[in-house]
């Protein structure tokens, strides 16, 4: 009796002199029970009166009887659809056709004492159960359909697996029980909580709620929920504000701290993770309290049920969303139970019990007087007026489905057999075959619903999502608003289906109220996350993207950069093209060519004048000229820009400085035929103005065939523009070409500066030291913001500097003798000229 030893374990300490005495003290003598014979027998194992003990024990006595304390109306509703079943199979011509199905149904009245015990009593076919020993033969037993609290179903099934006896739970949802190895005969129509709490959390997902509190139960479940939940939501962007443990025994100090956090949270998603009277404990504990109208998210809906029975409730479960596993539905029951009646099942030894407490009346007993204020139970009421709240989530049909999974495992053992194939006897056949066959099972029941189990022995099930919502008349109901399969995956989510809009019961048409919960709100288009420091990844600020970044996304963790050819829009939430833009042509360089082209005319028309012929005529044409071709680089610049070159800049200073050398080596003659009379003559100034020129000519050469300037694009001086402009090419070419520039224009304006105070009838010494003062200033206030401008200005600079000193040159110079020319013309003669200017030296300077 190797069994023996187990007996500590399954049935709790007790002393060796107990276990050798009678153990009728253990339970009531008499325990109530329905029996129903039949050729094989279905167990049931159902908490219909509540047991417990008397008195708390000492251990000096053998405990006290179980007292029946109460009667769980929806347990025995359940007991009911387990016969309801058996009934429809027994009328099935197609289903065990043959066979006739009794059953046995026992009380474990959510005990321990009682669950064992009458476990044992079944298997074993006796009252009091002796471990391993049957001493009466009867009908074969094939499976047991039962429930009771989660710490109990461990019992039961190891107690069961020890005998390879099938058993199947509609109620117990223990992550362990899936575990094959310890419970290798337990199956059940329903999921593991673990399943459950991983399809909860694709709600959350689905709804984008990003800001939630768990509620969890300080028990190893309540842990591992939590714990899954966290690990699930972590990586899909959802934060945990508090995950609060709720205490298995009452603590007020605890309950009340709790309240208080949850009064702080800004989260406005609750996911629970607890059990019924849990659930309710804490609904007590904020009713009267302001909170921020939290949505209450449970993996079971029967939770929300429960607590949304208790009076003002409501006012704390503002929004809730529930699941509730999808399974078959007994169609005829409620008629069943309607035409339930005591005096129809008199072997039914729990009816009466049940008919007292659901109807509030009382039995009539021969020779027992009963009081006026008791009514008198007549046995014709009927419970079609007693419905089960919130029946859409009571399951109280929940033992249909186990039923009908033994019947179709009975039947394919009976027709397939194990191993070998052939069938095996009803009536000689053991748990273990009907074991292997119930595993496998997997048909329809009547209703459509396919039912077949997964390796761990779990329902492979949908969720049915439920939403409460208040009818017109205020009154709250558990409404189908979706489903999740946990079949159809996409990615690594669960398939969530919602219902667009549905038809709450029979009174208005309703949309499915989705509320929101996060800890910051969404940044827009334009704007990107920037964390707060300290705070979870959830909770962060809006920054709007900086010039030339966008953000065309809400809730961008950061913003992207604009291709180099755009530019962000002004509100940052996209790019827009970059136009090309240049410098246009502006009217100050029209003026400049016109003043040139006027100049130069009158100069041509009153060549052979005293005024033109002076200091040379043909270096002020020369002069002149190259002054045109300086207003004209201009033009290279504006537009797209191109390469240019300084030589128009180099003819012009060197033909004044071949004006101002005559000037100077004029007034040096004392004596005719001297040496310094040859370098007066044109070809003299020509030569200078040639070699100056050629030096500049060398030196842009060697720059072009270097390192040539090239058109360039400037992406950063104008956000909304891409400015075309002139890249120097060599920096080096570019200093030398205007360093020989600005050399030759110092040592021009050296030499018209000591030359300024020479004799002059028409001072052109003194305007041509003025006009060089002008060139070089503004060539020395170029470099400076040459180098300091950006884009179009830089061009504008350009510019500006060669139009400035073109019109100081033509200014300075050629202005004053257009004016004797055109205003004087009586001074622009030979005798007036020598009339101020006697002697041979002086006329020298008129020499042309």
């Amino acid at each position: 009796m190797w069994l023996w030893t187990l007996l500590p374990v399954l049935f709790g300490c007790i002393s060796g002199s107990a276990l050798s005495g009678p153990r009728s003290w253990l339970l009531p003598r008499q325990r109530p029970h329905f029996d129903r014979p039949g050729d094989i027998i279905v167990g049931g194992s159902f908490s219909i009166f509540d047991l417990s003990i008397s008195n708390v024990s000492d251990f000096t006595a053998p405990p006290a009887e179980l007292l029946a304390t109460g009667v769980a109306k929806w347990s025995y509703r359940v007991a009911q659809s387990f016969v309801f079943a058996i009934e429809e199979i027994n009328r099935n011509a197609h289903l065990l056709p043959n066979l006739t199905l009794g059953f046995s149904i026992r009380n474990s009245g959510d005990s321990v004492h009682g669950a064992l015990h009458e476990t044992m009593s079944f298997l074993t076919r006796q009252e009091e159960p002796i471990p391993n020993y049957t001493c009466q033969h009867g009908s074969p037993q094939a499976a047991l359909v039962g429930d009771t609290r989660s710490s109990l179903s461990v019992s039961m099934a190891r107690l069961l697996g020890l005998y390879k006896f099938p058993q199947i739970s509609y109620s117990s949802s223990l992550p362990s029980l899936s575990d094959k190895i310890q419970f290798p005969s337990f199956l059940r129509t329903l999921t593991s909580d673990l399943t459950s709490s991983l399809a909860v959390t694709q709600l959350i997902i689905h709804f984008q709620w990003s800001w939630v509190i768990i509620l969890a139960h300080d028990d190893d479940f309540g842990q591992q929920a939590s714990s899954l939940a966290t690990q699930e939501l972590s990586p899909t962007g959802v934060c945990i504000e508090y995950t609060l443990a709720i205490p298995s025994h009452d603590s007020l100090g605890k309950i009340k701290e709790i309240v208080q956090k949850m009064q702080k949270c800004t989260a406005r998603v609750v996911l629970v993770f607890l059990s019924n009277s849990n659930f309710q404990v804490i609904l007590y504990g904020l009713l009267g309290v302001h909170v921020s109208g939290q949505i209450w998210v449970s993996k079971g809906a029967l939770h929300m049920a429960l607590a949304l029975t208790i009076p003002e409730v409501s006012q704390v479960l503002h929004s809730t969303f529930g699941l509730l596993y999808h399974s078959s539905r007994a169609i005829g029951f409620p008629e069943f139970l309607a035409h339930l009646r005591p005096h129809k099942t008199p072997e039914d030894m729990f009816i009466k019990k049940f008919w007292e407490v659901t109807f509030d009346c009382a039995w009539p007993h021969q020779g027992s007087s009963v009081t006026e204020s008791v009514r008198l139970c007549s046995g014709n009421e009927s419970l079609k007026d007693k419905l089960y709240p919130f029946s859409e989530v009571s399951k109280i049909d929940a033992a249909y489905t186990a039923v009908y999974s033994i019947a179709h495992a009975l039947q394919d053992m009976i027709t397939h057999g194990h191993q070998d194939g052939k069938g095996a006897d009803s009536q000689d056949f053991q748990p273990w075959q009907l074991l292997h066959a119930l595993r496998k099972v997997h048909f329809k029941t009547p209703d459509g619903s396919e039912i077949m189990f997964d390796a761990n022995g779990d329902l492979v099930t949908n969720f049915d999502i439920l939403q409460g919502q208040k009818n017109p008349d205020g009154v709250f109901h558990l409404v189908h608003v979706g489903m999740i399969d946990p079949q159809v995956s996409l990615g690594n989510k669960m398939m969530v289906h919602l219902k667009e809009d549905l038809q709450l019961r029979n009174w208005v048409r309703v949309s499915i109220s989705v509320p929101t919960s996060v800890c910051s709100k969404s940044c827009l288009p334009g704007f990107s996350q920037v964390p707060r420091l300290g705070a979870p990844h959830c909770c962060f600020d809006c920054s709007p993207c900086p010039e030339g970044q966008f953000a065309d996304k809400k809730d961008m963790k950061s913003c992207l950069l604009c291709p180099k050819e755009q530019y962000s829009s002004h509100t940052r939430d996209r790019c827009l093209p970059r136009t090309e833009i240049f410098l246009a042509f502006e009217d100050p360089l029209g003026l400049m060519l016109a003043l040139v082209s006027l100049l130069l005319a009158v100069f041509l028309k009153h060549r052979d004048s005293p005024v033109v012929r002076a200091n040379n005529r043909n270096l002020s044409y020369s002069l002149l000229m190259s002054l045109s071709l300086c207003a004209l680089c201009a033009l290279l610049f504006i537009g797209r820009p191109t390469t240019t070159f300084a030589v128009v800049f180099t003819v012009a200073v060197s033909s004044v400085l071949a004006k101002t050398l005559t000037v100077v080596l004029a007034f040096r003659v004392t004596r005719p035929g001297s040496r310094i009379q040859v370098c007066l003559s044109p070809g003299a100034s020509t030569s200078v103005v040639l070699i100056a020129s050629f030096m500049q000519v060398v030196l842009c050469g060697v720059w072009l065939a270097t390192s040539p300037p090239f058109p360039d694009k400037d992406m950063v001086s104008e956000p909304q523009h891409i400015v075309i402009q002139c890249q120097d090419g060599s920096g080096v070419a570019f200093l030398c070409v205007l360093g020989y520039l600005g050399l030759l224009a110092a040592g021009t304006f050296s030499v018209a500066f000591l030359a300024r105070g020479l004799p002059d009838v028409f001072n052109e010494t003194k305007f041509l030291t003025f006009s060089m003062l002008l060139f070089c200033s503004v060539w020395t206030a170029f470099l400076p913001l040459y180098h300091s401008a950006r884009g179009k200005s830089t061009v504008a600079v350009e510019i500006f500097s060669i139009l400035a000193s073109t019109a100081g040159l033509l200014g300075g110079i050629f202005i004053p003798k257009c004016y004797i020319i055109l205003l004087k013309p009586e001074r622009n003669t030979t005798a007036w000229l020598r009339a101020r200017s006697p002697g041979t030296a002086g006329q020298a300077e008129y020499d042309a």
